[in-house]
C-alpha cells in the first residue's frame, strides 16, 4: 500500500478478509482518501489498486460531488450506522449501488454494478406498461361492447336481483332501480294485492332531486287514476300501453284529481310506456316507464327490452309470492307444534323461537312446559337434527312422546328420557334429537317453607343456566347422556338442585350460542354475560335482550329458549307475570 500518511491496515482486519472478495470494496479515511480498495473494486472503476490508494475520492471522481453517493458517505460518516444509495455514474457510464458503514478502520463502501439489473427492470417496466396499455385498450373495447349489450345484461341483473329475495316489496323496489335510467328517466312499479288493492311499491328517478316530486305523484295516482289510465287499461287487457307523445290531454284523461295532475306536471312527462306483470295468466302488477322532454319517446329497443324485463320480473315476483305463502304455512305449522306454556302458581314462563334466516323457517327445535297430575311443572327443551319440514315433523313426534310419557309415568327426568329413547327406536321414528327435561318439584312441606326443587336430565343437550337475584349465573351441571333415537341401554342420571326465589332458570338450544369460528365456551360465556346484566329485567325483556344481543339480525340455526322466573311462593303473583294458566284437570296447590 502506498500514499502519503496512509497507515497500513491490519492484515487480519481487511487484507485477509476482503482481498479475494468478488464484490468491490474500498475504505475511506477521515480525509476522504482511499485507505484501501480491493482488486475487484479497482477493476470496476478501471483503476489499479496502487494508483487508487491514498487518492482523494472527490478529486478522483468529482462527478460524485453533490450526488447520492456523497450524501450517503457524509451521512454515514456523521451519524454512524449504515446506508445505501443507487445512481447513474456518468464517467463509467454505468449504474452503481453503494452500501456504506462506518468502522474503526474508516468508512467501508461496497458497491455493485447494477446496470444490467436496471436495464432488466426498465425493460420489465416497459413490458408492464405495454401490457397495461393493452389491457386498457381491451377495457375500452369491452366497454364499447358492454354499451351495445346493456339491455341483455339488464335482463340477467333482473333475474339475479329479484330471485335472491322472497320479499315481494323488496324485489319490486330492486326492479325499479334496475330499469332506471337504462330504459326510462323514472318509473313506478305497481303491485296488486290478493284483495285487489293496488300499491305503487317500486319507485326510481334518475335525478335524486326529483325523487320527492315523483313520490308525491305516486302517493296520489293510485286513488286518482281513471279507468283510461295506462295501469287500469293493461290490468283489463293484459297488453302494454304505449304513449309516445304524452300531452296535457293525456294527463286530463287519466288523472281525476287536480292535485295529482299538478304533481304530475312537475315531473314533465313526455312519453309513457306501461307493461303488465303477468304470471300463470294473472296480472298482479304493472311497470310504468316515463321519459322527460329531453329524452323523448322510448326507442324500439327500449320497449322490446322493457316487455321482456316485465315478463321475467313477473315470474320472479310470482315465485317470491309462492315462497312467501309456503313460508307462512311453515311458520303456522311450527307455531302449532310449539304450544303455549303453562303459567303455574308463582312461576312465570316465557318462550322464544327464532327460525334460521335462510331456508324454510321451520326446523326441529322445540320447547314445552306442562303440569303433571301431581302438580309439578315439567320443562322440556330439545333439538331434532335437521332444518326442514321433515325435522319439524319428527320434532312433533318426539315432543308428543316426551309429553305423554312424562305426564303418564310421573317418573324422574332421566327415566323419562330413557323411555322416550326406546320408544323412538321401537316405533321406528326416523329422528335423532337432543333433549333436556327439567321438573320443578314442590311437596307440601317445601311449599310451606317457600322452597322449590329442580331435577333435570340431559340427552346430549346443552346444560341450562340459573340466574340468581344478585346477578350471578350458575351452570346446572349433571351427567349428559347420549341423544335420543339410538336406543341406548346405559344409565341416565339426574341433576338435583334448588330454584331460589327471584331466580331465573334458562333452557335453550345450541343455536343461541354456537357460531362458526367461535369456541363453544366463549359462546356460553356471552350468554352468561347477557344474563348477568339482566337480573333486574322483567322476564320478557330479559328474553328479548338475550336474543337481540346473541343473534342480532342473522340466525345461523334455529333457536328455542324457555325461561322460568321463580317469584316468591307466599306472595301474590306479580301483575307483570300475567295471569296464572293451568289445565282444568290439574289441582291447584293449597
Amino acid at each position: 500500500m502506498t500514499g502519503d500518511d496512509a497507515a497500513p491496515l491490519p492484515a487480519d482486519l481487511l487484507l485477509q478478509a476482503v482481498e479475494g472478495m468478488e464484490r468491490p470494496l474500498f475504505v475511506l479515511d477521515e480525509r476522504w482518501r482511499f485507505r484501501y480498495i480491493n482488486p475487484a473494486g479497482a477493476r470496476v472503476i478501471n483503476r489499479s489498486v496502487v494508483s487508487t490508494v491514498g487518492r482523494d475520492i472527490w478529486v478522483e471522481f468529482p462527478e460524485a460531488l453533490g450526488g447520492p453517493f456523497e450524501e450517503l458517505y457524509r451521512r454515514v460518516r456523521a451519524n454512524g450506522g449504515s446506508g445505501s444509495a443507487e445512481d447513474w455514474f456518468e464517467p463509467l457510464g454505468r449504474w452503481f449501488r453503494a452500501d456504506a458503514f462506518l468502522t474503526d478502520a474508516g468508512l467501508v463502501v461496497t458497491y455493485d454494478d447494477v446496470t444490467e439489473q436496471r436495464r432488466t427492470e426498465t425493460e420489465r417496466a416497459a413490458a408492464v406498461a405495454a401490457r397495461e396499455e393493452a389491457a386498457a385498450e381491451a377495457a375500452r373495447a369491452a366497454a364499447d361492447a358492454e354499451l351495445a349489450g346493456r339491455h341483455l345484461m339488464l335482463l340477467g341483473d333482473i333475474n339475479l336481483a329479484m330471485t335472491s329475495t322472497i320479499d315481494t316489496d323488496e324485489a319490486v323496489e330492486r326492479f325499479a332501480h334496475l330499469v332506471v335510467p337504462l330504459l326510462a328517466d323514472w318509473c313506478l312499479v305497481s303491485v296488486f294485492d290478493p284483495d285487489g288493492t293496488r300499491r305503487d311499491v317500486g319507485r326510481a328517478h334518475r335525478d335524486p332531486a326529483m325523487t320527492a316530486a315523483m313520490n308525491r305523484y305516486a302517493d296520489l295516482r293510485v286513488t286518482s287514476n281513471l279507468s283510461t289510465a295506462p295501469v287500469p287499461q293493461l290490468r283489463r287487457s293484459q297488453h302494454p300501453v304505449i304513449i309516445g307523445d304524452f300531452t296535457p290531454a293525456h294527463a286530463q284523461a287519466m288523472v281525476a284529481s287536480p292535485e295529482a295532475r299538478t304533481a304530475l306536471a312537475v315531473l314533465q312527462p313526455s312519453a309513457v310506456a306501461a307493461f303488465p306483470l303477468i304470471a300463470r295468466g294473472e296480472v298482479f302488477g304493472a311497470l310504468t316507464l316515463v321519459n322527460g322532454p329531453e329524452r323523448g319517446p322510448h326507442t324500439v329497443s327500449e320497449l322490446r327490452t322493457a316487455e321482456i324485463a316485465s315478463r321475467r320480473a313477473a315470474l320472479a315476483l310470482d315465485n317470491a309470492r309462492l315462497a312467501t305463502a309456503n313460508q307462512q304455512v311453515a311458520e303456522r305449522l311450527q307455531l302449532s307444534l310449539l304450544s303455549a306454556p303453562v303459567q303455574p302458581d308463582q312461576l312465570e314462563l316465557a318462550v322464544r323461537y327464532r327460525p334460521a334466516t335462510q331456508g324454510v323457517s321451520i326446523g326441529g327445535d322445540w320447547y314445552d312446559a306442562f303440569l303433571q297430575p301431581d302438580g309439578d311443572t315439567v320443562l322440556v327443551i330439545g333439538d331434532v337434527m335437521g332444518h326442514d319440514i321433515e325435522a319439524a315433523a319428527a320434532m312433533g313426534q318426539v315432543k308428543t312422546l316426551v309429553r305423554g310419557i312424562a305426564f303418564d309415568r310421573l317418573e324422574e327426568p332421566a327415566e323419562v328420557l330413557r323411555r322416550v329413547d326406546h320408544a323412538l327406536v321401537g316405533l321406528a321414528v326416523p329422528a335423532m334429537a337432543t333433549a333436556l327435561v327439567c321438573r320443578v318439584e314442590q311437596d307440601p312441606a317445601d311449599r310451606a317453607h317457600g322452597l322449590r326443587r329442580l331435577r333435570w336430565a340431559s340427552a346430549g343437550h346443552p346444560e341450562p343456566m340459573l340466574l340468581l337475584a344478585d346477578g350471578s349465573v350458575v351452570d346446572l351441571s349433571a351427567p349428559i347422556g347420549p341423544p335420543l333415537g339410538i336406543g341406548w341401554l346405559g344409565h341416565r342420571a339426574d341433576g338435583v338442585g334448588t330454584l331460589p326465589e327471584d331466580s331465573t332458570l334458562l333452557l335453550f338450544t345450541d343455536g343461541l350460542f354456537e357460531r362458526r369460528g367461535v369456541p363453544l365456551d366463549d359462546g356460553r360465556e356471552q350468554v352468561r354475560e347477557v344474563l348477568r346484566r339482566s337480573a333486574d329485567l322483567p322476564l320478557d325483556a330479559l328474553c328479548d335482550r338475550l336474543l337481540a344481543e346473541m343473534l342480532g339480525e342473522g340466525v345461523e340455526d334455529d333457536v328455542a329458549v324457555l325461561a322460568v322466573r321463580a317469584h316468591p311462593v307466599h306472595a301474590e303473583r306479580p301483575l307483570a307475570a300475567g295471569p296464572e294458566m293451568l289445565p282444568p284437570a290439574v289441582p291447584r296447590p293449597v
